[in-house]
C-alpha cells in the first residue's frame, strides 16, 4: 500500500487547508483510514480518524469542531479539511492506514504511512 498526501503549506491564522491522500496497492475500502501530526521536538500525535465506510469519525480534542475527516472511496482517497487554523497546528501531517479496523488513536496500529506534507500557520 502506498499512500501519497498533498494538499499542504503556508496559511495565515484562521485560514483553512484542505488535505488529501490518495491510497493505492489495495482495497482502499477496508482501510481504517487516519491523519497524525507531529511538530519539531515533538512526538507523532493522533488528529482524527474515520472508519472504513466513513460512519463513524473521531477527533482529538484540540482539533474538534474545527476540523473534518472524510473519504471517497471510489477515489481512494481521505481528505481532512482543516478550518480556522492555529499556529499550534502547524506541523508534519501524516495520513496512515490500518487494515485491522481496531479504529486506534495511537500510531503503532497502523501499518501504511505516507511521506508527510508540511502545514506552517503564520501568525
Amino acid at each position: 500500500v502506498h499512500l501519497v498526501e498533498s494538499g499542504g503549506g503556508l496559511v495565515q491564522v484562521g485560514g483553512s487547508l484542505r488535505l488529501s491522500c490518495t491510497a493505492s496497492g489495495r482495497t482502499f475500502s477496508t482501510f481504517v483510514m487516519a491523519w497524525f501530526r507531529q511538530a519539531p521536538g515533538e512526538e507523532r500525535k493522533f488528529v482524527s480518524h474515520i472508519s472504513e465506510t466513513g460512519d463513524y469519525r473521531y477527533y482529538a480534542d484540540s482539533v474538534k469542531g474545527r476540523f473534518t475527516i472524510s473519504r471517497d472511496n471510489n477515489k481512494n482517497t481521505t481528505y481532512l479539511q482543516m478550518d480556522t487554523l492555529k499556529p499550534e497546528d502547524t506541523a508534519v501531517y501524516y495520513c496512515a492506514a490500518d487494515p485491522d479496523g481496531i479504529l486506534a488513536r495511537t500510531a503503532p496500529y497502523y501499518d501504511y504511512w505516507g511521506q508527510g506534507t508540511q502545514v506552517t500557520v503564520s501568525s
